[in-house]
């Protein structure tokens, strides 16, 4: 029997399980309180356990963690790029970006990806494991640990779809927000999707404050299932209309991701296309210049393409601005890493 990661539970689904192991209700937040303020790797190290109920939890749980076996500082920006191993020797990786307000940390929902996107190094061999909340969360930690400094919001941007993941991934949110855990505003922690609108209907009756970004690239379903297999089975229809659903309930502006491909989906008629479809909604949208991966065959939009796409969509009243790109010297875009360290290792 699989044991239970403490690391990945709720204040309250800890104390229904300390309770099943006989043990008073309030030993919960000790324990708690080691794993989140504290951060011990160890149940020895919990001093004020008695040995009885240490050995206990030994015998029935274990603290999820993680090893750096890869870290590459960009030169150009401070950027950081971390390679992780988990204890089930899976791979993944997270990105340290450093700004004016803050630290923000970029981290993995699984190991690999199922969702195909054509212009993302993650999926290329797939899914190979979805993160438990507290290897999610211990991301952060570790990150936060190594450079010293608090992280001041999180992405869920990584390797993975954290919709695919979502139980896990909102247990995360949940840990991550709590004042006993993390201590994160809810409006600091960004979600990424690629467009399961099931999961974001799913997302909305949670009531969440984060920010739910999606990554849509394209203005119309021809473009889009060409470079998004996902689009197969959620239109944009039937994408937007969740969207919509979403940012009127939560009255939460959400962020359209968009990544400039080169005679793809970066032309002035696609922008003119795609402005009337997001005219009513709260959101914006940000233009990403498309990641160079070698295994794929697009290449990124000129900068005098994007320039004018987001002129058109802000003339139209859609608030629309260019991510600037960090880490390009050190492969810090989704999978990069991960792909050639996995490469090397086969």
């Amino acid at each position: 029997m699989a044991k239970t990661d403490l690391k990945s539970l709720t204040i309250n689904e800890l104390e229904d399980f300390i309770i099943s192991l006989g043990e008073p209700k309030f030993r919960a937040k000790q324990i708690y309180q080691w794993l989140h303020e504290k951060r011990v790797s160890s149940f020895d190290e919990m001093t004020n356990l008695s040995k009885s109920l240490r050995a206990k939890l030994a015998e029935e749980a274990k603290i999820s963690g993680l090893k750096i076996i890869e870290k590459h500082e960009s030169s150009k920006d401070g950027t950081v790029k971390y390679l992780f191993a988990l204890d089930n020797d899976n791979v993944i990786e997270s990105v340290l970006m450093k700004y004016s307000y803050g630290n923000a940390v970029c981290v993995s929902s699984q190991a690999g990806c199922r969702m195909g996107c054509g212009f993302c190094a993650s999926t290329i061999n797939g899914l190979e494991y979805n993160l438990l909340a507290g290897e999610i969360l211990s991301q952060v930690y570790m990150i936060q640990e190594d450079i010293g400094e608090r992280i001041s919001s999180v992405v869920l941007m990584g390797s993975g779809e954290p919709l695919d993941n979502y139980s896990n991934v909102l247990k995360f949110i949940k840990i991550a927000n709590s004042d006993l855990g993390l201590g994160l505003g809810q409006r600091h922690i960004t979600l990424s999707t690629c467009g399961l609108a099931d999961g974001i209907d799913r997302l909305r009756e949670e009531d969440l404050q984060i920010t739910l970004a999606v990554s849509l690239h394209a203005p119309n379903d021809e473009i889009r299932n060409k470079i998004m297999p996902v689009s197969k089975k959620y239109d944009m229809n039937r994408l937007l209309t969740a969207c919509k659903n979403y940012s009127d309930y939560t009255k939460r502006r959400i962020t359209f991701e968009y990544a400039m491909i080169k005679g793809v989906n970066d032309s002035r008629e696609c922008a003119l296309e795609l402005a009337p479809k997001l005219k009513n909604m709260l959101c914006h949208v940000n233009l990403i210049p498309v990641n160079d991966v070698k295994e794929r065959n697009f290449i990124k939009s000129s900068e005098a393409a994007i320039q004018e796409f987001a002129s058109v969509l802000n003339s139209k009243g859609i608030e629309t601005t260019v991510r600037r790109k960090l880490g390009s010297d050190i492969n810090a875009a989704c999978g990069q890493l991960r792909r050639g360290y996995l490469n090397n290792r086969r």
